[in-house]
């Protein structure tokens, strides 16, 4: 027969095991979402006190136990209040759906792609900055808002008109939304990640710094060197050659099927 009370007591002795794992688990999570960020220095920082409170406790200081107590009781809003970015844009991505995926075809992603990918490598070679953001899940409008509504069709000629430094739109930059361009003369934020290159332009800080808050894929081609760049989740990538940005912009555009085991 099966000893009920064994399994009983074996599922006691584990539980300390489970609720160690999960709460590992969710304090990685929190690590691998804010890092990175400004918040990430912070957090290490609450980190420390916390360690601090509980050896207190152990070694009974009450003095210092009690201080810290204090401190833990009123730093409930600052920590809200420096944690607010980030909090905000894990709130935002809730319930968020993929908008290429549901409005278009893959034909019609990759015609996009080819389009945006040909007007980069002109403008590359023509040494003429230009930045590209495509919509994904996260919604720009407050971004397409910034800038002049333009609902135009997608062409390469079109993105090379744009960025021409002659024309009225080539400053900021321009937001894809499915299959047209939406708005040009955007304004994106500049990012405020200590870890990017004192080097590198007002442009790219720009197409980082919105890749930080939404999940959308930005383009940059450097006016100075000509290079092109990759932008997702606040990393930059080089994409110099044509195909190597088709091939980035299909990864993460187009939907992949998934292998039977």
């Amino acid at each position: 027969m099966i000893d009920l009370n064994a399994i009983k007591d074996n599922l006691v002795m584990l539980k300390p095991v489970i609720e160690i794992g999960i709460l590992w688990f969710i304090f990685y999570g929190i690590l691998v979402f804010f890092q990175g960020t400004r918040a990430f220095q912070v957090l290490k920082g609450i980190i420390f006190l916390v360690v601090a409170f509980f050896v207190f406790q152990k070694l009974g200081l009450e003095t210092l136990n009690w201080l810290l107590t204090k401190v833990f009781a009123i730093s409930i809003i600052s920590v809200l209040i420096i944690f607010q970015p980030e909090l905000r844009q894990g709130l935002a991505k809730l319930g968020q759906r993929h908008l290429f995926s549901l409005l278009l075809v893959e034909q019609e992603i990759v015609a996009i792609i080819d389009e945006i990918a040909s007007a980069a490598e002109i403008l590359s070679k023509r040494k003429i900055g230009a930045i590209i953001a495509i919509e994904r899940s996260d919604r720009l409008k407050t971004y397409i808002e910034s800038g002049i509504i333009l609902d135009c069709k997608i062409s390469s000629e079109i993105i090379q008109t744009i960025f021409n430094p002659n024309s009225p739109l080539h400053d900021g930059g321009i937001i894809v939304q499915s299959d047209r361009i939406a708005s040009a003369v955007c304004l994106f934020p500049l990012t405020e990640n200590p870890n990017i290159p004192k080097t590198v332009g007002t442009r790219h800080r720009a197409a980082v710094g919105l890749s930080e808050l939404s999940d959308a894929i930005v383009v940059v081609v450097s006016e100075e060197t000509g290079n092109i760049s990759f932008v997702l989740h606040g990393k930059l990538h080089s994409a110099n050659e044509k195909n190597e940005l088709i091939k980035l912009l299909r990864n993460n555009l187009i939907k992949q099927p998934k292998i039977k085991q």
